[in-house]
């Protein structure tokens, strides 16, 4: 039986490695790594057109939309915070039709950080901006306890009080249309959200790719095999 195969965003920087400095499609190793460790064959997208989006989710089982970048406050019609990044809009742009594409296809979406804020942005959603003492230090990865929501998908994948791995600064506010909250955080935030069956949709606000549980990518991963939940 083939392992599915599991296609994860990636964005443009420059970047430095032996004799060259150039921009580069970059991705932190650990992302592909987790796909592996949960079964999956990791495929590495790098920024296109909107229109291909449609044509390269085609060709996968199941698509992961990686951390990042703060989404720009205009794809949810919000006046810019000062605290906010610069935009990343080409990239906005790629993966919200990659987002649109797996939705209209049925195709398994896990959305990490950044991607669960953008699946929550594609679906009408918005985001605070900014949230006092969510990043430790810039560069270093925190943890805080995550708890899931009885009955909802994220919560048969990890059922019990979580410690998870955590960098971000934003959060999502009004929820998009037809996501459900699947887990918070101690003090409200929303730390999961997902769409009802029969899309697999679910997206989490930390980074388990920085951390040794592989649950979530495992259910992304067995949905992308055809799996049922």
């Amino acid at each position: 039986m083939s392992k599915p195969l599991i296609g994860v965003t990636t964005y443009l920087d420059r970047a430095r490695w032996g004799v060259w400095d150039m921009e580069a499609a970059l991705l932190p190793a650990r992302y592909p790594w987790l796909v592996r460790e949960s079964g999956g064959l990791a495929v590495m997208l790098p920024p296109d057109g909107p229109e291909a989006a449609a044509a390269v989710v085609a060709r996968l089982d199941g698509l992961v939309v990686a951390g990042g970048a703060d989404v720009e406050p205009a794809r949810y019609g919000a006046a810019l915070d000062p605290r906010t990044g610069p935009p990343a809009r080409a990239r906005d742009t790629w993966e919200l039709a990659l987002i649109e594409a797996a939705l209209t296809s049925g195709t398994p979406l896990l959305g990490i950080c950044r991607g669960m804020q953008l699946l929550n942005v594609a679906l009408g959603g918005t985001l605070v901006q900014h949230l006092d003492g969510h990043v430790e230090a810039v560069g270093v990865i925190g943890r805080h306890a995550v708890k899931p929501v009885p009955g909802t998908r994220y919560a048969s994948l990890v059922p019990e009080l979580a410690e998870v791995p955590t960098y971000h600064h934003q959060a999502v506010d009004r929820l998009g249309a037809g996501l459900t909250v699947s887990a918070l955080a101690e003090d409200g935030t929303i730390e999961a959200v997902e769409l009802a069956d029969p899309v697999w949709a679910l997206g989490v606000q930390w980074h388990p790719e920085m951390g040794e549980d592989a649950r979530v990518m495992r259910g992304l991963v067995l949905a992308a095999g055809g799996h049922q939940w």
